[in-house]
């Protein structure tokens, strides 16, 4: 179950300081949260959401998890833009009875696109996003 606050080490900028956000919403398999100290102009949010299609072996779960960020354009100051980024996991839940290959392929996207592999990261599905996505859960 996802926190009400994430706070601790969950999100963290591309400096890796903290970046400090608060449970805004939660309706059926969607949660929003948003930035503790943001200004109502400029909304930060994380959205975590599954969506299930199929029956049997046929069976999916598509989970997503999303940030968007509202910021002042740096070439017209009076406009604002929205950079965001996400990860979508789509999981055969009817095929397989452990997520240990979904966990193997989130561990190799995210080392793909996080480090250079000079450091000793563990992509092991234990993140509070990853765990999210892996269990479709909120």
């Amino acid at each position: 179950m996802l926190a009400n606050t994430l706070n601790t080490n969950e999100v963290k900028n591309a400096a890796g300081t903290e970046v400090e956000l608060q449970r805004l919403s939660s309706e059926s398999r969607r949660t929003e949260y948003g930035l503790i100290t943001e200004s109502p102009a400029l909304p930060h949010r994380l959205v975590v959401a599954h969506e299930e299609i199929g029956s049997g072996i046929n069976r999916r779960r598509r989970s997503q998890v999303r940030i968007n960020k509202t910021v002042a354009s740096t070439v017209d100051s009076t406009k604002t833009c929205v950079p965001s980024a996400y990860i979508v996991i789509d999981f055969p839940i009817g095929a397989l009875t452990a997520n240990t290959e979904m966990a193997n392929v989130l561990a190799e996207l995210g080392s793909f696109v996080h480090t250079l592999g000079t450091t000793t990261h563990l992509y092991d599905g234990t993140g509070t996003g990853a765990a999210a996505l892996l269990s479709g859960g909120l």
